[in-house]
């Protein structure tokens, strides 16, 4: 038994590797076969294609820049994942700033956020429920409908969970991919996930961030009725928040 989840987790690491490799190598090949085009070109180029040539290099640098974060900020949180955090935080406000923080200034308006009553304590790392959120938001954006909303609520469950989803508009998800997204780099569309400046990764630390905070993550989605995902977390009561 202890062979066969060794080899399994040696298999693990071996594709993640390999997938990571694969998606650092295509950007990095875009980025030095337009620079070398650039210098076999000579003196003088056209001002028109060096600006094209640059914009292209400058948004490749910025998906290996995006995709190196993502890696680094998914080892960190896969090294930490053991660890609970202790500090109480309230996800009311935390929820409304790391929302307002995705997307580009154009998204803003389409961000809707529900806000629970009463304020809603959990035991927390502040920066990695902000990218959750972030994280979360940012796919509603890029993959939901282009003009619809995207809804961020937070709600109590009872005394002791707290639900927070997040809802868009979209296209919604086939059955059959549900079960794999939060595997690194699963895409349901490459091309499109390329385009909008995914990584592949977003939902995997998601995913990593959820189960550190002893929560349970789930996806549902049905099609021409977007995508919802909620994540449920143990509470901390008001009164036992102020003591921390």
């Amino acid at each position: 038994l202890n062979r066969t989840a060794e080899a399994d987790i040696s298999r693990a690491h071996t594709d993640f590797v390999a997938n990571a490799s694969h998606e650092l190598r295509t950007p990095l090949a875009s980025i030095i076969g337009y620079v070398e085009t650039l210098v076999d070109m000579g003196d003088p180029v056209n001002a028109e294609t060096t600006a094209r040539f640059q914009n292209t290099v400058l948004k490749e640098a910025q998906r290996l820049q995006t995709l190196v974060e993502d890696l680094m900020s998914l080892s960190r949180i896969e090294a930490e994942k053991h660890d609970l955090p202790n500090i109480h935080i309230e996800l009311n406000a935390l929820a409304s700033q790391a929302a307002g923080d995705a997307g580009s200034p154009d998204d803003k308006q389409r961000i809707l956020i529900e806000q629970a009553e009463h304020p809603l304590f959990v035991r927390g790392d502040r920066q990695q429920l902000e990218q959750l959120i972030r994280n979360l938001v940012d796919n509603g954006l890029k993959y939901g409908d282009q003009e619809g909303t995207v809804t961020v609520t937070l709600r109590p469950d009872g005394a002791d969970t707290i639900v927070l989803t997040v809802q868009d508009q979209g296209e919604g998800i086939a059955a059959e991919h549900i079960p794999h997204l939060t595997r690194r780099f699963y895409r349901t569309d490459p091309g499109r996930s390329r385009a909008a400046g995914g990584t592949g990764l977003g939902l995997a630390i998601v995913k990593h961030i959820v189960e550190r905070h002893k929560g349970r993550l789930d996806i549902a989605s049905k099609r021409g009725q977007g995508t919802c995902i909620t994540v449920r977390f143990p509470s901390v009561s008001k009164d036992d928040a102020k003591l921390a």
